[in-house]
């Protein structure tokens, strides 16, 4: 913030950039506002983040000026006419987005011309190269290995029981995730329930070192921060390019030294992708695997439908210990589950060919796996028994006898958005029936949770008004 009459004499105005330079000569670009009463004319006032990047004191005298135009906005223009960018103008940008030097704003228009023109195999190698440039590095020994899904599948909380089986068989997981972009939560929003997910680097070497295994937010790490500015940014837009995607994902997993990688891939009705956009994008995985010198394996399934019961950080959490602790668990996230802890065991040469899935099971089935998962929420701080509660709740049931034909992952996880997922991490949407189940009359179909009263409400008008695109259901009348 800049007080008025200094902004008039330096012709700055609301939303352009200012350079800040401390004592030590480390500067900063920060976006203006100008104020008018809580500042004196030679002083600025600037936000925590500024304070800790300058090592910034009270009151202490700094530099300011206006800075040069960046020249990333020329290059962000040039892929907005769906030119093709040069290794040096990726870098160019995804460096002034690393330091600041263009706004969120700026940012928005970098993904929407990524989103309308997409990215060559090359500018998407480029990409990643520069993401984990501009960040800091996970160095650990032993066999590391990494498991991602692209998302979009309601309910789909597969890897908290993947890194337990996994870690459990002697693999080193560290698994950094991403908060929800466009779902209603995502892994680092459903470990924050029992425990911490932000830690420095050396406490995650300790977190790994200790257990094998991490479940932690990958924001707070400095991993290819660059990702997290532009995710932070995606989520407002509601846009998930499969450049970016891809992007994102394999710098991450650069980033803490994965060379064994698997990735999920759901397609099918009201997923991200179908079936033969996600053929498209297992082929660009691969060739950037290959480029990188993975060990990556892509895994298409079937995600038209939820996984689980629970939809929202806490519901979610539950199931993941129903699996976990063999009581009553959601059929089809426990075979899940399996399915591809078999393949990452496969991969990294835990099991054979083949046996995997048995060796994943039986990991399950011992126990072990629900030790190592204790285990490595105690490391995080954690707590099992210390689980949230909603203080509301609304259940919908059946008028009439049918049959639920299909639900749609958009829509149910809109539901839980707009009960205040993921922010609030009691309010979701709880499933009772599935694809394929007859529901009786008066029987409970489902039931939306929230911590406000007021969101609750607008879940409820939210449900009532898209019904039909949230269940497709067959009647079976009397």
């Amino acid at each position: 913030m800049i007080h008025h009459e200094a902004a008039t004499e330096l012709n700055i105005h609301v939303g352009e950039r200012l350079s800040i330079k401390n004592k030590n000569n480390k500067k900063i670009i920060a976006v203006v506002d100008i104020v008018s009463k809580i500042l004196k004319t030679n002083e600025i006032a600037v936000s925590e983040d500024i304070l800790k990047n300058l090592n910034l004191k009270n009151k202490e005298i700094v530099e300011v000026e206006i800075p040069e135009f960046p020249r990333s906005i020329s290059f962000i223009k040039k892929k907005l006419r769906g030119k093709r960018l040069t290794k040096y103008e990726i870098n160019e940008i995804i460096k002034d987005i690393s330091n600041n030097s263009i706004s969120e704003t700026e940012i928005a228009f970098f993904i929407a011309a990524v989103f309308i023109r997409d990215l060559s195999l090359d500018e998407t190698k480029s990409l990643i190269e520069s993401m984990v440039n501009t960040g800091e590095k996970l160095n650990l020994k032993g066999k590391i290995v990494d498991k991602h899904s692209i998302g979009g599948v309601a309910g789909n909380r597969v890897t908290p029981i993947i890194v337990s089986i996994c870690a459990s068989a002697g693999l080193t997981i560290p698994k950094t995730s991403s908060r929800a972009i466009t779902s209603a939560s995502g892994t680092a929003d459903v470990i924050e329930t029992i425990a911490k997910v932000e830690f420095s680097l050396e406490e995650i070497k300790k977190i790994v070192k200790k257990t094998n295994g991490c479940l932690v937010w990958g924001g707070a790490l400095g991993l290819a921060p660059v990702d997290d500015k532009i995710i932070k940014v995606e989520r407002i837009l509601n846009i998930d390019s499969s450049a970016q995607m891809l992007a994102s994902i394999l710098s991450k997993k650069i980033s803490v030294g994965s060379k064994y990688i698997l990735i999920e891939i759901p397609y099918g009705d009201s997923c991200k992708v179908t079936k033969k956009q996600a053929i498209i994008l297992k082929d660009k995985f691969l060739k950037l695997g290959e480029k990188f010198g993975l060990n990556l394996e892509v895994v298409l399934t079937d995600g038209s439908e939820p996984i689980g019961n629970g939809i929202g950080p806490v519901l979610e959490i539950k199931d993941v210990l129903k699996v976990l602790k063999r009581e009553d668990p959601p059929k089809d996230l426990e075979e899940k589950s399996i399915f591809l802890a078999g393949k990452l065991l496969e991969l990294a040469g835990k099991a054979e060919k083949g046996k995997g899935e048995e060796l994943a099971k039986n990991i399950l089935n011992s126990g072990k796996a629900f030790e190592k998962f204790k285990e490595i929420i105690e490391a995080q701080d954690g707590n099992l028994k210390t689980i949230p509660t909603p203080k509301f709740s609304y259940t919908i049931k059946a008028k009439m006898k049918f049959k639920i034909l299909h639900i749609n992952n958009r829509f149910i996880n809109n539901l839980a958005k707009s009960a205040g997922c993921p922010e609030d991490k009691t309010a979701g949407v709880y499933l009772y029936k599935k694809k394929g189940n007859i529901v009786e009359a008066k029987e409970n179909v489902l039931t939306i949770y929230s911590s406000s009263k007021e969101r609750l409400n607008h879940a409820i008008k939210f449900f009532k008004k898209n019904k039909n695109k949230i269940l497709k259901t067959t009647h079976f009348l009397k």
